[in-house]
């Protein structure tokens, strides 16, 4: 039996002093506290936290009805819309788990998913009706019970189920008993990874996480009670890098947005003075490239946390100019979106613009209730030194990391080497402890035994006037194994050829880091705006390959 000390003799927990952890507890709250504070805004509508926390007890209450409780799935294949936002609390609040699709996915990645995570209960926005059509086909008889989302701003009218949300919600108990998770490493999301090779994997996070990297975004933010919030990151994404809860925790108001337009971001933000947004480096170079008309008005300060592997510095300087002041944070769907941050110190402000840029440009350090990141030589999972220069593999421990993949027990244990959750992607340690991405592991060119960092390239790339985004990847070479690719996407009504982009680049970079071919037009991206660069590798491949 093991020694207990005095502290522990006759001091338990008990139900007075011990509570489990969930992010459900912040939209009690907010709705006992702040029952007439406005929490959702979305068109015409204008919703109350007393009113939202209503709405979410009779999902909940409904869904139960229909026989979801613990352990059981409910999916959402929803844009950022008030039902999106109420099913981060009314799913869990019947000890199920919500899986939020992507919603670019084609139906037989969202039939994957739907079998894989076994939903009971799917919610649909009409846009997305063709693709849920062709998954369900897919699943046979195996089909969860539909329920239509009608959406007026929404492009069609389609339905495939057999209740609307609003319906559903109006046969809920309103007075539907709900409690705190027994457990708070139950399980309260299941988020699928990208799957570029393979079947994707469903990241299982769980609601102590869900409550800590909740309270992070408003710690490590520094976001005020009452912000106002715009979606321009969409909530399918990490369960939108868990800023639904964030939102309760501060009772804050959300201004929905279907997608991503910049006149109507540039319009919500004038309307409801917003003061705060996430988003990719793409989202901001549409904002800070958007005719000078457009941005006409704003004279409030805006901040904006950016995540990216690495966003441009050109992005971070062209966003201070404009009066966006931005916060760049780090993470992965593991680890329940940001779970580092590049902490401003005070020092910072009195830097040229520029210098300000590259420093804020890094990785950083934890997030405030995320325990550690660190980067390690991967094969003896010591730490490298803090010298910039060794580079390793990014790594988490905490509070904030997932409980593991659903039925892929082979991935969890992968992930978890060494009693670490391994990124995959590449670093350095700088002097004062910040971590600074140099590449993905598999976005590493290797040309004629020399290691060039695809991010180094793009950062030069982006510097370009003309440049609204750059990516690079490797080309199979004869001579050299592999070169820089470079496929770059103008600004409007801005042109630029490959010999100008070359002695641009020529001039900043070495010769054998400049790309050797460049490819100009849209860039694949993912529903969040993060680059695709496994299409891009396919494309340099098969260009390769006719030369």
């Amino acid at each position: 039996m093991p020694h207990q000390h005095a502290y522990d003799l006759g001091l338990d927990k008990n139900e007075a002093n011990y509570v489990q952890l969930s992010p459900l507890s912040f939209l009690r709250r907010a709705a006992q506290v702040y029952p007439d504070s406005c929490a959702l805004v979305y068109g015409d509508l204008r919703q109350t936290w007393g009113e939202t926390y209503a709405r979410c007890v009779r999902l909940a209450g409904a869904l139960a009805a229909h026989g979801v409780g613990a352990g059981d799935t409910v999916a959402v294949m929803l844009p950022n819309v008030p039902a999106m936002f109420e099913c981060h609390f009314g799913v869990p609040m019947t000890g199920a788990v919500l899986n939020t699709l992507n919603t670019r996915l084609d139906g037989e990645a969202l039939a994957f998913m739907l079998q894989h995570g076994g939903a009971k209960v799917l919610l649909v926005d009409p846009e997305f009706a063709p693709a849920i059509e062709r998954a369900l086909a897919m699943l046979g008889d195996r089909r969860p019970l539909i329920i239509d989302v009608e959406d007026a701003n929404a492009p069609t009218s389609r339905r495939l189920g057999t209740a609307t949300y609003e319906e559903l919600l109006a046969g809920g108990d309103p007075h539907y008993a709900w409690r705190l998770p027994a457990d708070e490493w139950d399980a309260i999301a299941l988020n699928y990874t990208s799957g570029t090779t393979g079947n994707p994997k469903g990241v299982v996070t769980h609601h102590r996480g869900a409550y800590l990297n909740a309270a992070s975004n408003a710690i490590g933010w520094g976001v005020p009670h009452h912000a106002v919030y715009l979606w321009t990151l969409p909530m399918f994404h990490c369960n939108g890098w868990c800023f639904p809860w964030t939102m309760a925790l501060i009772a804050g108001t959300s201004v929905c947005l279907r997608r991503i337009d910049v006149a109507q971001i540039y319009a919500l933000v004038r309307e409801h003075r917003v003061s705060h947004l996430c988003g990719a480096p793409i989202v901001y170079s549409m904002l800070t490239n958007a005719p000078e008309a457009l941005r006409q008005g704003l004279d409030h300060p805006i901040s904006g946390l950016i995540a990216g592997a690495a966003p441009p510095v050109a992005v971070i300087e062209a966003c201070e100019a404009i009066g966006i002041s931005l916060t760049h944070v780090y993470g992965l769907t593991e680890v329940y979106g940001p779970a580092a941050v590049c902490a401003k110190q005070p020092s910072w402000s009195t830097l040229p613009a520029a210098e300000q840029a590259r420093l804020n440009g890094r990785q950083g350090v934890p997030y405030p209730l995320q325990e550690t990141v660190a980067v390690i030589d991967p094969a003896t999972l010591q730490p490298v030194p803090a010298d910039g220069r060794t580079v390793g593999e990014i790594v988490f421990r905490g509070n904030g990391v997932m409980k593991g993949y659903l039925k892929n027990p082979e991935a969890t244990a992968e992930a978890f080497a060494g009693g670490w959750f391994h990124t995959g992607d590449l670093a350095v340690v700088h002097a004062d402890g910040y971590v600074k991405i140099t590449d993905r592991s598999k976005d590493v060119i290797i040309s004629g035994g020399e290691n060039i960092s695809s991010l180094e390239v793009e950062d030069v790339l982006h510097r370009h006037p003309a440049v609204m985004l750059a990516a690079v990847v490797a080309q199979p070479d004869a001579r050299w194994g592999e070169v820089p690719c470079a496929y770059v996407e103008l600004k409007p009504g801005a042109t630029l050829s490959a010999e100008e982009l070359t002695a641009f680049c020529r001039a900043q970079l070495a010769g054998f880091k400049v790309p050797k071919r460049f490819e100009f037009g849209e860039i694949a991206k993912t529903s969040t705006g993060k680059v695709q660069k496994f299409i891009l590798r396919e494309r340099s491949r098969s260009a390769s390959a006719i030369e």
